[in-house]
């Protein structure tokens, strides 16, 4: 991949125009607007080009180059429609039209345009004036050309001789930043509540991410004194919504000049506090840039939240007399990305109108079963939100959200509001939230005194939640696209994760990686081995690592959920009602309620109370099937009292699928290498004989990656009182036929050599035997020979070498020659007509012999061979045999960069000179 980046200026086009007229396919409406008038309706101020080869990981290059790119440039909120459709383009060329794939990123003040060009022009060429047709979804092809259409503001196609270019343009969202604006005057009552003494933290970041500065109010807020926080990333304090293609994470929002939104800061008791923040980047005046942080008490936004603009109309029409509404200019214009705030408002504005001491908002699900909790005031926010709870809960109109309802007292209808049980509340006024006749959603407010609320208020009500529906709808609507963008990314880079590893321990880590914190708090992977076996923890992660060890504890102490193939996510309540349990249990030890000492606080509470916070949520386990066996589970949890969003259940149980398979390639993978390897070792002898009088070493390399038997292999084994054979092979190609004849090869030796029988007659034998394999046999190249040592301090040797490298004698004074003929190979043809040689290692000879992969290493158009083997062991005089080994295997290594591509044996022997004293 080649890249460059360009800052400032117009690029010059890099493509030619001399030959044939460019041809260009856009979408109806944008004819008139051409890529070269770009110049006249934007300018562009940075460039980043890439190059990539026409091989299949050059689409996850391409999606990381323009992810780092997009995000470089500060374009956040448009990174993941970028990649998803960058994704598409990219594998058209290099995957299907099979060219290299040319990347340009253009960046504007408006947005960004993205061109991917191939060098197949004459794909999919378009008659001029022909209509475009987008063909099947469900097809192979096309589909880039069909995300360009759903996701981009503009597109294009453009032909000439020698590429064809694809080009989009996102546009970058409006955003209303530094805008000032001045509401109405309101009644008191009318006003947003906040605390008797408001305070507002004052946190400032260095441009690290650190915290530099951190006011009083901070430290009332959250119980840190300065000088514990002052030097700390401000990342370890916050709890980020990680919510996929719905937000930025922070460490980009505090790179944004400006930024404004809701998330939490983990305060000194370990407890999650919701906050408002207001962000601003600024510099001092030796020019070193930070952002100051202003925080609130979520439910007091409204002292930070930037008022929306309100239209020009609603203005006009408030002066002609006309009556404004306070819930509409509560409520005001929201804009159209922000659900949350539109929702919060809404309930507080309920709240007010109709003098609660509470109100919720909760959205209905796809299929109108359930209602989510989205927003809520007055009531324990953290515990309701993406509570869910069913659309009919008994009989008759007050049962069913569909319908306005009124409950006077609810002490006297017990669970007919399950959200509000527990909390005080007795009577509710709730009222459905409709488009075109389709539940949307449920409004309610509720109110600590018993008949607060009639038919009247209800009728209040309903008016206001017809008039706020549409809006809510349409916002609900644009959060889950962007929801399942966003989503979309995540697996598609999970995806290329999970198949980049065959290793099942990274395929669990990456499994909790993916997941924490993007999906959950912390997560759990359940494995099992096979059918009779039972659930085993494999793997615990969560965002605070000093949290891991605890709740590995607590898991290990709880019964594994059941292995229940059934897809989709179900609620596990045992870790939570464990962790409470055991809090509770240290709880009134440390207070000497269980009759033990009350004048020590028990060192464990701690640990045990934020173990028992960080698993009090809801917990949910998903199974991880593949092949229709269900090999584990994947355990996804959320702190005290937080719930899941549905639509991230059903993102997770996307990249379950997608795990549970990638980890049962991993357990076949890591099964077929066990076997390989146990196969290995059962083909080598498990040790070698003390020979007195001689010196014997072996070193032995396996090529690959251990999964594959290889050919190459050795023995060294008493035949007789004072006789001991030697032998070193290898079998043509690898696998179970390769080790079917090396394991004949091997034990046949022994048996025939201890017979009695000569070194030719037993080579004679093995060749028949190999040859009776049939189909299954292999040629073999061996090397055999019978040793015996001598009295005089010296060594006997009758070799016969069928086929095999030669053996290589060196001497005293550094001289080196073979020490036999070459003769015919085994396996190959029947009558073999084989002789021995004699060998005579005189004190301090060395006999050398190695498989063709030594011989054969290769450099480029270098190959070692026997004379580099010869030149390498000339320089062994006077090492021992284990020296000797060692010495040419490093030489061996350092021959070639590369990995050795075949298996290497290496066997010395030596005969010790005399001592010298």
């Amino acid at each position: 991949m080649t890249t460059g980046l360009i800052p400032g200026g117009q690029p010059p086009d890099p493509r030619p125009t001399d030959s044939l007229p460019q041809q260009r396919r856009e979408p109806d409406g944008h004819a008139a607007q051409h890529v070269e008038n770009r110049s006249r309706s934007s300018v562009i101020t940075a460039r980043a080009a890439a190059s990539f080869e026409p091989v299949g990981r050059s689409v996850a290059s391409a999606r990381s180059f323009v992810r780092d790119t997009l995000q470089g440039w500060g374009f956040a909120d448009i990174v993941d429609d970028a990649v998803v459709l960058t994704s598409e383009l990219v594998t058209n060329a290099v995957v299907h039209a099979g060219t290299s794939a040319d990347v340009l990123c253009l960046r504007s003040d408006e947005g960004v345009r993205i061109e991917v060009a191939d060098r197949y022009p004459e794909r999919e060429i378009p008659l001029q004036g022909a209509a475009v047709n987008m063909g099947n979804p469900d097809r192979e092809g096309g589909r880039g050309l069909q995300l360009c259409a759903a996701l981009a503001g503009r597109w294009g196609v453009e032909y000439t001789p020698t590429h064809k270019t694809v080009w989009f343009r996102l546009d970058l969202p409006a955003r209303t930043v530094g805008t000032r604006a001045a509401g109405p005057a309101l009644p008191a009552d009318l006003l947003p509540l906040a605390d008797s003494r408001v305070r507002v933290a004052v946190v400032q970041v260095d441009r690290t991410g650190h915290i530099s500065a951190w006011n009083e109010d901070a430290e009332e807020l959250f119980g840190y004194p300065a000088e514990q926080v002052t030097g700390k990333p401000l990342t370890d304090l916050a709890a980020w919504p990680h919510t996929p293609g719905t937000s930025t994470g922070i460490a980009e929002a505090l790179q944004l000049s400006r930024w404004e939104g809701s998330y939490g800061i983990r305060d000194a008791a370990g407890r999650v506090a919701p906050v408002y923040a207001s962000h601003l980047r600024v510099r001092d005046t030796g020019g070193e840039p930070s952002t100051v942080c202003l925080l609130v008490r979520d439910h007091e936004r409204a002292v930070l939240q930037t008022p929306l603009r309100v239209p020009a109309s609603d203005t006009s029409s408030g002066s002609e007399g006309q009556s404004t509404d306070p819930f509409e200019v509560f409520i005001g214009s929201p804009a159209p990305d922000d659900l949350d705030g539109l929702l919060q408002r809404t309930v507080e504005r309920a709240r007010d109108m109709l003098d609660g001491d509470s109100a919720f908002l909760l959205l209905a699900t796809d299929d109108e079963t359930e209602l989510e909790v989205r927003a809520s005031t007055g009531l324990p926010s953290a515990r309701q939100r993406f509570a869910r709870v069913p659309v009919e809960a008994g009989t008759g109109r007050y049962g069913s959200a569909r319908m306005p309802a009124v409950h006077d007292d609810l002490t006297a209808v017990s669970g007919a509001v399950p959200l509000l049980n527990g909390t005080g509340m007795r009577s509710v006024v709730t009222v459905p939230l409709k488009v075109e006749g389709r539940l949307t959603g449920s409004l309610g407010v509720a109110a600590e005194a018993p008949g607060r609320y009639s038919n009247e208020e209800a009728l209040r009500l309903q008016f206001a939640a017809d008039r706020i529906a549409l809006a809510v709808e349409s916002a609900r609507l644009g959060e889950l696209e962007r929801l399942r963008r966003g989503s979309l990314s995540f697996l598609v880079e999970a995806s290329d994760l999970l198949a980049g590893t065959l290793d099942r321990d990274q395929t669990l880590a990456l499994m909790a990686q993916m997941t924490v914190p993007t999906l959950a708090t912390w997560c759990a992977v359940y494995t099992i081995a096979d059918q009779a076996s039972e659930p085993y923890l494999s793997y615990v992660l969560h965002e605070d690592e000093e949290l891991i060890d605890g709740i590995k504890s607590l898991l290990s102490k709880v019964p594994p959920p059941d292995p229940v193939p059934t897809p989709g996510a179900r609620v596990w309540t045992a870790p939570a009602e464990v962790a409470h349990q055991a809090a509770l249990r240290t709880s009134m030890r440390s207070l000497g309620l269980s009759g033990g000492p009350s004048h020590q606080i028990t060192p464990g509470i701690g640990p045990t109370l934020a173990t028992a916070s960080a698993v009090g949520g809801e917990t949910v386990v998903l199974p991880l099937v593949a092949r229709n066996r269900v090999i584990g589970m994947l355990t996804l949890g959320k702190p005290t009292d937080e719930h899941f969003r549905q639509e991230i259940l059903e993102l997770a149980e996307d990249l379950s699928r997608r795990a549970a398979l990638a980890l049962d390639n991993a357990r076949l993978y890591s099964e077929r290498t066990a076997i390989s390897q146990s196969l290995q070792r059962s083909l080598l002898p498990p040790e070698l004989p003390t020979i007195e009088g001689v010196e014997v070493e072996v070193i032995y390399r396996a090529a690959g990656e251990g999964n594959e038997v290889g050919g190459d292999f050795y023995d060294v084994f008493p035949i007789r009182d004072g006789a001991y054979g030697f032998a070193i092979g290898d079998v043509c190609g690898t696998g179970p036929n390769a080790a079917a004849v090396t394991g004949l090869a091997r034990h046949a030796l022994r048996l025939l050599a201890r017979e009695g029988l000569s070194g030719p007659t037993v080579l004679e034998r093995l060749n028949s035997a190999i040859l009776d394999e049939g189909a299954r046999s292999r040629f073999l190249t061996l090397l055999y020979g019978e040793m015996r040592p001598q009295e005089d301090g010296s060594a006997e040797l009758k070799v016969v070498c069928a086929g095999h490298p030669l053996p290589l004698r060196l001497r005293q004074d550094g001289t080196v020659e073979p020490a036999a003929e070459p003769q015919p190979l085994l396996g190959v043809i029947e009558d073999l007509e084989l002789y021995e040689q004699t060998v005579t290692l005189d004190p301090g000879d060395v006999l050398l012999c190695v498989t063709d992969g030594v011989t054969e290493r290769r450099e480029g158009t270098r190959m070692l061979g026997d004379d580099g083997l010869a030149d390498v062991l000339t320089t062994c005089t006077g090492l021992t045999a284990g020296a000797v080994a060692a010495r040419i295997m490093r030489a061996v290594e350092r021959f070639a960069s590369d990995a050795p591509s075949d298996d290497m044996a290496i066997l010395a022997m030596r005969v010790p000179g005399p001592h010298k004293d």
